[in-house]
């Protein structure tokens, strides 16, 4: 997961805080910014997202690559902020129905 680390702290230093392991450093840029950068630079796809409360939406975030993944906190305002990492991402079974 190192190699995502440096990437992202490499592409959001000039906006953010660097990014850490940590869920204490939280990394932060221009929505449009960090949605290009996962898709267009890490090869991330987009899996799922949800509405947290009127001003915020989570997004979850997997590059398929290397089974990380990223969860993405989108706020009214524009500013994007990744909260959560890791890896070893599974996909879940499809519920019967």
């Amino acid at each position: 997961m190192k190699p995502l680390f440096i990437a992202l702290s490499a592409l959001c230093c000039l906006s953010a805080p660097p990014l850490a392991a940590e869920l204490s450093n939280v990394s932060c840029d221009d929505s449009a910014r960090l949605s290009k950068t996962l898709t267009q630079v890490l090869g991330a796809e987009r899996r799922g997202m949800g509405l947290r409360d009127p001003d915020t939406f989570l997004e979850i975030w997997v590059i398929a690559r290397n089974s990380e993944w990223l969860i993405v906190q989108n706020y009214t305002n524009g500013t994007s902020c990744i909260v959560a990492m890791g890896d070893s991402w599974e996909m879940g079974a499809t519920p019967p129905g």
